[in-house]
């Protein structure tokens, strides 16, 4: 077993809405979709992106796709309209995500 980033086995879109942002999750290879499920967690995420989100993490789960959504309330400094960050809507916050790592066996 071994360690890879996210990155290597998925990709992600971010958005926002006031204070909260979200983001999905698609592996690459619908294959790789059980083993997102099972290590990519809102709590995991949470621990991940501590630095940014100071609420609460929601995961959806989205099978018949294969995909997930991950929503992160207080994660944008107030808002868009309010907030000093450089990156007000969040957008790099997909970066951020796929620099994650988990357990992967071939």
């Amino acid at each position: 077993m071994k360690k890879v980033k996210l990155i290597e086995l998925a990709h992600s879109r971010t958005g926002d809405k006031g204070n909260t942002l979200n983001f999905s999750l698609i592996p690459y290879n619908e294959y790789h979709y059980q083993l997102l499920e099972e290590q990519v967690t809102a709590e995991k995420v949470k621990n991940h992106l501590n630095q940014i989100i100071k609420g609460k993490v929601t995961r959806y789960d989205l099978p018949n796709i294969k995909a997930f959504n991950f929503v992160c309330e207080q994660s944008l400094l107030g808002g868009v309209t309010t907030s000093l960050a450089i990156d007000t809507h969040g957008k790099s916050i997909s970066s951020a995500v796929l620099e994650m790592e988990i357990e992967f066996t071939n």
